[in-house]
């Protein structure tokens, strides 16, 4: 699924300007209830994601380019560790821009 990051972050400024394009995933059940990089619960409803390098608590924007939906997400975790992918949205985001079956 090709998206549309924008930087949101209160901590520091976004690392490679106001956007990236990219490639992303989801992730899910079998991470509920397991500890984040961060140290909370994951919950796979939440929205949340993982990046590799912005701080924790920090904030993005992501929109899916194929039909124009957004989500606010809120960096908690480390990942993704897929090559290619620029961030991984937890099911809950993954489902307000459709792209659980993407």
């Amino acid at each position: 699924m090709l998206l549309l990051v924008l930087g949101a972050s209160a901590c520091r400024p976004w690392p490679w300007g106001d956007d990236s394009r990219g490639l992303a995933s989801w992730y899910g059940n079998e991470y509920h209830g397991r500890r984040t990089a961060s140290g909370e619960i994951f919950d796979e409803e939440a929205l949340t994601a993982a990046h590799r390098t912005l701080p924790f608590g920090s904030t993005v924007l992501v929109t899916n380019l194929v039909n124009g939906k957004s989500v606010m997400v809120r960096i908690n975790d480390r990942g993704p560790f897929v090559r290619g992918r620029i961030i991984d949205l937890s099911k809950g985001a993954a489902r307000q821009i459709d792209m659980i079956n993407a």
